[in-house]
């Protein structure tokens, strides 16, 4: 279905130019070059730039062999800053040449008035320089470079500070007190004690660092259950890196829901459409193939948008001559389940809007979900919420603790239908990359307003369920053109925007820029591909061919094309479609190809 991409506005007039051209003062004999790597000949040594924006390029440049570029993206500027060890009382000189629209290069942090500087247009190098004199007590700045949201990748080279040095920085010492908490199935949570002097922290799984924060606590996630881990920690600052603390290890739980439901290692889920008909004709529970080892019965729906009381029942037969008695329905799920597959009820979908606006809207969900999960002995639920049922309320921005009604009340709602029906609860996600994937770039209505408020609205509900989920399976069809981690935008229909979507939910990724809300990767057996089954099932069809590059790519590392991956996962769990209904109509043409596929 159509969906309008949030717009960020960019009012050229309410840009603020806090700092003007400036000469550069007669140096003084104490004056020095403090930017550290100002040329970027070293890559990014020294800077640190948001939500992964910025890369040394050779192309192009404007000394040496390597510049700086960065990409702003959704409500982060692509902001790019080192700090720089000062004297008080000091003038200092900050210059560079930039490239690009809407460039800012400036200073923070120097006790008296912070400065800036910019261009709105530097098609060519343009020089930028500003001065500034530094408070009575201030020994360190931060300078900085950015663009500005919604525009184009800019340019930076030859930055430089010239001024009196200050005293020079002591490398951190030695993070001490390294402690884990309560484990999970798939995460660690640690906690260590501040170093002086730090100004943030790296943290090592192993011997891998897999985490920079700022504060002095952590979790590790994306782990498998049941295993021993090693964790350490460095302080950082400008002088470098400390020795790493002493060893942690803490052993992960043996988890339940979140596992993998006692699925095959690679499974088949498909969409049944159970309570309706349309183009592609109605399909008996008993006549649905074994190739499928998830059938997803569309769909529960609610009485009222937000009564949060769901119905289901089997489609009419003015409406499906072919349809089964309920007592048939019953049988043939039976039959399913003792093949080993496992049967759910689907709820919303594209007509079926809910809002659980209220804890009354959210215990009536629990005894209407659980009374159709009893009337047909099924094995779980699936969560396909769609359209207007998840936004996030303004003020609502962070995803690890939110405040919406409707997103609490679902996260309770499933909590507890989990913890009532125990461990073999199969508990799986559809959402569209709306409401995912976009959350990279936008999330609710932003820092500023304006922004739709849905975007990236299931991150939450994802992240508090995640130990209970078993899978995740995003819709990578009927969607518009998304921002993959490389900061390209990828449109559906082909091997690279699968590719890139699922190389998202499992690497993780900072959410609308923000380094310190990090949406952590989802375990690889917890994730399918959503794909139609046919070129009448949604926009967005995938050729078998494709989708088999697309696997290749996330599983093996083979067939990746021109984007990369930042990992390789044969633990893959499978494919998801809408639906099995479109695939029958299309002669199986999905489930085929998926049975055919060499996974090893």
């Amino acid at each position: 279905m159509d969906r309008t991409r949030p717009l960020t506005l960019l009012l050229a007039g309410a840009l603020a130019a806090g700092g003007l051209l400036a000469l550069t003062p007669a140096a003084q004999a104490a004056d020095t070059e403090l930017a550290r790597n100002g040329g970027f000949e070293a890559g990014l040594d020294g800077w640190t730039c948001t939500a992964g924006s910025g890369a040394a390029v050779s192309s192009p440049v404007r000394s040496g062999t390597k510049a700086l570029q960065a990409t702003p993206a959704g409500s982060d500027n692509a902001r790019c800053s080192q700090t720089v060890t000062v004297k008080p009382n000091s003038s200092y000189t900050l210059s560079g040449w930039v490239r690009g629209s809407y460039v800012y290069l400036g200073a923070t942090g120097t006790g008296t008035t912070d400065v800036s500087t910019w261009t709105g247009s530097a098609p060519d190098w343009q020089r930028l320089a500003t001065t500034f004199t530094t408070g009575a007590s201030t020994t360190s700045v931060t300078i900085y470079t950015h663009g500005w949201y919604g525009t184009p990748a800019y340019q930076a080279d030859d930055l430089s500070l010239y001024g009196p040095g200050g005293d020079p920085v002591q490398l951190p010492a030695a993070p001490t007190g390294l402690a884990a908490g309560s484990p999970t199935s798939s995460s660690v949570p640690l906690t260590w004690a501040a170093v002086s002097g730090a100004t943030s922290y790296n943290v090592y799984q192993g011997a891998t660092k897999v985490q920079t924060v700022s504060g002095t606590s952590a979790t590790a996630t994306g782990l498998a259950a049941s295993t021993p881990y090693t964790f350490q920690v460095t302080a950082v600052n400008s002088a470098g890196e400390s020795p790493k603390s002493a060893a942690v290890t803490a052993t992960t739980t043996s988890g339940g829901g979140g596992g993998g439901g006692g699925l095959p290692a690679h499974a088949l889920v498909g969409y049944l459409h159970a309570s309706f008909a349309n183009g592609s004709g109605y399909t008996r529970m008993a006549d649905v193939p074994d190739s499928w080892d998830v059938v997803n019965l569309a769909f529960g729906e609610p009485t009222s948008v937000t009564s949060g009381d769901i119905r289901f029942s089997l489609c009419p037969v003015a409406e499906c001559p072919g349809v089964e008695s309920p007592a048939e329905f019953k049988a043939a799920i039976k039959a399913k389940q003792a093949a080993g597959k496992k049967v759910l009820i689907s709820i919303g979908g594209q007509n079926g809007q809910v809002q659980l606006a209220t804890t009354a809207a959210r215990d009536t969900f629990v005894s209407s979900v659980s009374k159709i999960i009893d009337e047909y002995g099924l094995d779980g639920l699936d969560i396909d919420f769609e359209g207007h049922s998840l936004s996030l309320q303004t003020g609502d921005t962070d995803f690890r603790n939110p405040t919406s009604p409707v997103i609490v009340n679902l996260i309770q709602a499933v909590k507890t239908l989990k913890a009532k029906y125990g461990a073999k609860f199969v508990l799986t996600m559809a959402p569209e990359t709306f409401f995912v994937q976009l959350g990279y770039q936008y999330y609710g209505s932003g820092p500023w307003g304006g922004q739709d408020p849905r975007a990236g609205a299931y991150l939450p509900v994802i992240h508090a369920l995640r130990d209970d989920l078993t899978l995740l399976h995003v819709q990578d069809y009927n969607s518009g053109s998304i921002m993959g981690l490389d900061n390209q935008y990828h449109s559906m229909g082909g091997a690279d925007f699968h590719i890139a979507m699922t190389d998202m939910l499992l690497t993780g990724f900072p959410v609308a820029g923000n380094t310190d809300r990090f949406f952590p990767a989802l375990r690889a057996d917890q994730v399918a591909i959503g794909l139609p089954a046919s070129t009448q099932a949604g926009n967005g069809h995938t050729a078998p061919a494709e989708v088999n590059k697309a696997l290749d790519c996330l599983t093996k590392k083979t067939n990746c094309g021109t984007y990369q991956t930042h990992g390789t996962w044969p633990a893959l769990r499978g494919l998801m479609t809408w639906s099995i209904n479109w695939d029958r109509y299309n002669q199986w043409a999905f489930s085929k190809n998926f049975d055919s596929y060499n996974w090893s």
